[in-house]
């Protein structure tokens, strides 16, 4: 039952009161035109991320990174959105000027809630959300049809404005659950679970609708009622249905206020329990995998806590709020900021090659934002309309790459770059049939290919030519690192194997058809580097030459040197000298005992 928390968790402050303020302005085709953008986008998430060949997991393992910047800062501008449009449109004009101590009360609760349970324990609570918040909403949504008296929302009042907003309102929200951490925590467990992101996205889609539905049917009962004249000059409906709940409780009916805020408190705190919990999630997983030595020095519970992203979307709520904001403002970076980053997401996410830069992108959406406002102002629809492709600029390489033309690449082996690994797969003779020899294995500590050499690796005189040697190696090397780390993935991994160093010493010549073999084990290593040793034999003549490489690790963004990584030690444990302290095998002599007991 992943729907209501998938359908609560994006609902927030924008989908719940915009959706009021969408019907009331522009009637019902405004209201379906943007229900179906956010369902539509929110779709699509789960869709393209089900049919993807990566799992969720592994995209965010890729892109944590490159994203962090843009993923928190989404996180933000959300909670700003939420906490604005629950002070604003309903704590205030319902509570009063006491609104502070309630809604801080409300937000540390939810974080509380977020902090001490897991994600499955959430999902199981929005359940109950869902059914105390959507039957506290057919008890306003009936409970005013019999108090109001407004004929009902028009078919269709669309002004300049209204087609200016047009592609902002679609390009915004098709993309717009993309950065949202909240829906890649939720996509990454349902996939754990063994179920489908596409069919349990569709399903919370279908019940978002609803949540929106609920809110637009509310809203056409009680009409434009205390419209807000916003900062701007423009007039804003999103507190219609509160104005409605405070003159019913005057008149006597006070339960449908009562109703109004179980409905919108639902909403908040599934928001806020979901960004807690989804933050922290990612933030830890982050800082687990980071190599930043200033991380070391915080608390792991400080640099994770979402806490100051928290704080911060709150101080900015409650500065707008006083000053008479529009909601539009705070919804404008969805379609015009994030729009660079997301566009740029999803492309990798369809398997498109990383090209996102954050700093042009940030950039480009912030000219993107003063283009729409500009044009919500005037207004000037053409500004509005322009406004996300503006924003869209940033991600022309990837959107390019993705959609255009591919040149044919002709492969090249390139020297010293992140081992890439093999399949494993034995020799098999003409008919294929029957298998002649096992290719390449583990002979004890030492791995061991097997080869024929052709006149393909002979040179002018009939000797295999001596490169071939050095190619054989690393042929071995790559296939005895996929049999102890099958589950490597350059797309995922968070470190490189490269050689630091390697020598050969040549001690006789083969020919072609003679059966080689080549041999391969960790002969030592230190923290950071470890050696391999190898030797070349032929089954006429015997060792043909012997050598040994240095291997380093990386990680994969500053290429700055690593310990040797838990994989590795894991992958290969079974391998590891005897002397080693890695091997399972090792007893420490007299004389190191002697030396820790001193």
């Amino acid at each position: 039952m992943w729907a209501p928390t998938i359908g609560l968790s994006w609902l927030w402050g924008l989908g719940f009161f915009y959706s009021i303020h969408v019907t009331l302005t522009y009637g019902w085709l405004g209201f379906f035109g943007f229900a179906i953008s956010n369902v539509g986008g929110l779709w699509l998430f789960g869709y393209i991320l089900g049919r993807s060949k990566r799992t969720p997991d592994q995209i965010m393992k890729d892109i944590e990174n490159r994203y962090v910047g843009v993923f928190l800062l989404f996180q933000m501008a959300a909670l700003v959105v939420t906490i604005f449009g629950f002070v604003a449109y309903l704590w205030q004009p319902i509570v009063g000027e006491g609104a502070t101590v309630g809604v801080a009360f409300l937000l540390l609760a939810s974080c509380a809630i977020g902090h001490a349970l897991s994600l499955q324990q959430i999902k199981k609570l929005h359940i109950l959300y869902t059914v105390i918040g959507v039957t506290a909403g057919l008890v306003l949504l009936f409970g005013l049809k019999q108090t109001s008296d407004y004929p009902g929302v028009p078919l269709q009042q669309f002004d300049a404005r209204f087609y200016g907003l047009v592609m902002p309102t679609l390009i915004g929200f098709l993309l717009g659950p993309w950065l949202d951490i909240q829906h890649w925590q939720r996509a990454v467990y349902i996939k754990r679970e063994g179920g489908s992101v596409g069919m349990a996205y569709g399903a919370g889609a279908l019940l978002f609708f609803g949540f929106l539905l609920l809110n637009a049917a509310i809203a056409s009962t009680v009409g434009p009622i205390g419209s807000i004249i916003s900062i701007d000059g423009l007039p804003s409906a999103q507190g219609s249905v509160s104005a409605a709940v405070v003159l019913a409780a005057e008149n006597g009916s006070p339960y449908l206020a009562i109703a109004f805020a179980i409905w919108t408190i639902a909403a908040l705190t599934s928001t806020v329990d979901s960004f807690y919990c989804a933050t922290n999630w990612y933030l830890r997983g982050k800082n687990m995998r980071s190599n930043s030595p200033l991380l070391a020095l915080i608390p792991d519970g400080i640099a994770s806590s979402p806490l100051w992203l928290l704080i911060g979307a709150a101080w900015v709520a409650y500065a707008a709020v006083p000053a008479n904001f529009s909601l539009m403002y705070f919804m404008m970076p969805f379609a015009t900021l994030f729009v660079s980053a997301s566009a740029n997401l999803v492309c990798e996410a369809l398997g498109a090659k990383p090209k996102f830069d954050p700093v042009l992108s940030f950039l480009i959406g912030c000219g993107s934002s003063l283009i729409f406002i500009l044009g919500y102002i005037q207004p000037v629809p053409g500004f509005l309309f322009l406004s996300p492709f503006i924003g869209l600029i940033g991600a022309l390489p990837v959107i390019i790459e993705l959609v255009g033309p591919r040149s044919k690449a002709i492969p090249v082996e390139i020297v010293d770059q992140p081992i890439r690994m093999m399949s494993a797969a034995p020799l098999t003779n003409a008919s294929g049939s029957e298998e002649i020899s096992q290719s390449h294995g583990f002979d004890g500590e030492w791995f061991v290919m097997h080869l024929t050499p052709t006149y393909d690796d002979t040179n002018s005189v009939g000797n295999v030519y001596f490169a071939n040697y050095v190619r054989w190696v690393g042929k071995a090397r790559e296939l005895f690192f996929n049999v102890c780390m099958p589950d490597f993935d350059l797309a995922t991994t968070r470190f490189y194997i490269l050689t630091r160093s390697f020598t050969h010493d040549y001690r006789r010549e083969s020919k072609e058809f003679e059966q080689i073999s080549v041999r391969i084990k960790i002969a030592r290593h230190n923290r950071k580097f470890v050696t391999l040793q190898h030797e070349i034999h032929s089954a006429a003549q015997g060792l043909l030459g012997h050598g040994e490489q240095s291997l380093m690790f990386v990680d994969r963004d500053q290429y700055n040197p690593l310990d040797i990584p838990g994989e590795v030690i894991k992958g290969f444990l079974a391998y590891w000298p005897k002397d080693s302290r890695l091997s399972p095998s090792y007893r420490p002599s007299v004389q190191d005992k002697t030396k820790r007991q001193a």
